[in-house]
């Protein structure tokens, strides 16, 4: 259980009755956490106790921790892909849940390069709603007077498909936006947005960013906060106010909108609310056509308190850009979710992002926690560490999050490592520390060291003819540029100077790497926009052996010493970049569609 000190003081004085009720909710959760985990487990194994899966285990009714951690075994989305393939072909019988599947929801990681799929019921869009209830009222104890304008969020939906037996595969957050819980959801003065839901369900990535881009300008003194889910997704807005402030501020000035808007039902919802003002116009233009971008937000949007966007794990490489964009405007990262279940929420949401801790929140699923030693080899199931549940983890110390839900996910490794930072009543607060095994990430893609292997493997067969190899590599994830990209350091050895692989066949390296990274990297490359193309940076010889020695120079040992896969150390960047050869870029797109691989 947590010690005093570690523990955090009560939340503090509601904006409203509403408020109260759901500060209310949070403390009752988060002071009875051991006995709501409890409850949560009972009832999972009571209503899932008849499905295939949980048969299997014999639990024969029972629902206590002792025998379900007993009987059952810790897995990982391969372990379940048999099971999930069976739902995705039209198997409706209860093999994971006993209520029916409602849809898939679509990860950003991955499993044999495609989305992992995973199952969802429609009671869950219940229980994430209630956590979303919990956020304003929280943000509403640090920043006061939200009622009195408008939040600016880029949202979007991405692109669905169905699976072999018709059901929706799509992502968690599509699901969301296209729920009538968030398009019917009830006046709150609280959570006023300046885009309109027929601009953030329009699949078109480009009239929907336009239009929401608009309505966010014509709204400008009355936005309070500036969001997007991910900070690279808020980046991507800017970038595109830069790309297109000229057509905007026109459609600001005649009151007319672009024709490249063609999407009917948000050509309608936009023609209620565009107005000429050749006034606002003139500020846009004046604004934009500056050299210096540094502020911007502030200077357009001047009443912003804050951006809501999430800055942790990966998503803090975007941190200094953001500051530069917004003048350093607090960056307030309120919930932690994912495909598989969403978790909890920041009840100090206006800290530093270095110090944002999320409180899991006990009603949201069964959690357990795996003890998790960074330079452990793992385990095998003979081997594996106890797991430890919810109230017991202890401060300082690092855990890989393990879920059972209510959809019938049963002690599933989630690949989250978090570091406990403290408590808040006897609910523990984390630190997400990093997704496991990822090397490389721009926006939602996550790049493994496998996957970054093999791209590399293929591409290198397109030098065999000109008798080269790569001796060696390393990656960085680059997102000093707006769409972020992912740059391949290569160092070649040419046999043959005269026959040495030219630009373009370089550039059919880039692309041939793309075509070999997962359907996330290249949906973010062909239909978000969201990843710039790939870049190849051939290195002089000997670079890699400059590297080894400056990594030895700092205390690395010469006899266990590796090539990083990654690297983001400035330093060491600057030693790759200063013996660059020449740079070459993925000349087109790789293959993607909506429809998943059979």
């Amino acid at each position: 259980m947590a010690v005093d000190s570690a523990i955090s003081s009560p939340l503090g004085p509601p904006a409203s009755d509403k408020d109260a009720k759901a500060l209310r909710f949070i403390e009752e959760m988060t002071r009875n956490a051991d006995a709501v985990q409890e409850r949560v487990l009972a009832d999972i194994l009571t209503q899932n106790s008849k499905t295939e899966y949980l048969r299997r285990f014999k639990l024969n009714g029972a629902t206590d921790r002792e025998s379900f951690k007993s009987k059952l075994a810790v897995i990982t989305y391969e372990d379940l892909q048999p099971e999930i393939q069976r739902i995705a072909n039209g198997d409706r019988s209860a093999i994971l849940s006993a209520h029916p599947i409602s849809e898939f929801l679509t990860s950003s990681g991955t499993s044999a390069g495609e989305r992992k799929l995973m199952p969802t019921i429609k009671e869950e869009l219940d229980r994430r709603q209630l956590l979303y209830s919990l956020l304003m009222p929280v943000m509403n104890l640090y920043v006061p007077g939200l009622d009195k304008g408008k939040g600016l969020y880029f949202l979007f939906v991405k692109s669905e498909t169905r699976t072999p037996g018709g059901l929706l595969a799509r992502p968690v957050l599509t699901s969301y936006y296209k729920s009538e819980q968030f398009k019917t959801r009830p006046y709150d003065p609280y959570n006023v947005y300046t885009s309109p839901n027929e601009a953030i369900l329009c699949p078109d990535s480009f009239q929907s960013m336009y239009t929401q881009m608009l309505c966010g300008l014509q709204d400008r003194h009355q936005v309070l906060r500036v969001g997007a889910v991910f900070a690279s997704g808020l980046l991507r807005a800017i970038r595109f106010l830069q790309l297109n402030w000229q057509q905007l501020s026109n459609d600001i000035e005649t009151g007319v909108l672009n024709p490249k808007i063609s999407d009917p039902s948000l050509r309608e919802c936009m023609g209620k609310i565009l107005k000429p003002d050749p006034e606002l116009a003139m500020f846009v233009r004046q604004e934009c056509s500056k050299e210096s971008w540094e502020g911007i937000i502030t200077r357009i949007w001047p009443n912003t308190k804050y951006l809501d966007v999430i800055v942790t794990g990966a998503m803090a490489q975007y941190i200094p850009t953001l500051d530069y964009y917004s003048g350093g405007l607090p960056k307030a990262c309120t919930m932690y979710a994912s495909s598989e279940c969403y978790f909890g929420l920041n009840l100090n949401p206006m800290c530093k992002p270095s110090e944002v801790s999320y409180t899991i929140m006990p009603n949201m699923a069964y959690f357990e926690f795996l003890p998790h030693e960074p330079n452990s080899p793992g385990f095998t199931r003979d081997s594996a560490p106890e797991l430890v549940d919810l109230v017991d983890v202890e401060v300082g110390k690092e855990y890989e999050l393990v879920i059972t839900t209510y959809a019938g996910l049963c002690r599933y490794r989630v690949g989250d490592i978090l570091r406990v930072t403290g408590f808040h009543n006897s609910a523990p607060q984390f630190h997400f520390v990093r997704r496991k095994n990822v090397l490389l990430s721009i926006d939602s893609d996550k790049t493994d060291e496998a996957e970054l292997q093999t791209a590399v493997e293929n591409a290198s067969k397109l030098l065999r003819e000109f008798n080269t190899s790569v001796v060696e590599y390393t990656s960085y994830a680059d997102t000093k540029t707006i769409p972020g990209h992912y740059v391949i350091y290569w160092e070649l050895l040419v046999k043959d100077t005269a026959n040495s692989p030219t630009d373009d066949v370089l550039k059919q390296c880039c692309l041939a790497m793309e075509d070999s990274l997962n359907s996330v990297y290249r949906q973010g490359r062909v239909s978000d926009n969201s990843i710039g193309p790939l870049e190849i940076r051939v290195v002089k010889s000997g670079t890699f052996e400059e590297l080894m020695d400056y990594a030895i120079s700092r205390g690395a040992s010469i006899n266990q010493y590796k090539v990083p896969r990654c690297v983001n150390f400035t330093p060491i960047v600057e030693l790759l970049d200063s013996r660059l050869i020449s740079a070459h870029f993925s000349p087109g797109l790789p293959h993607w569609n909506p429809e998943r691989r059979r």
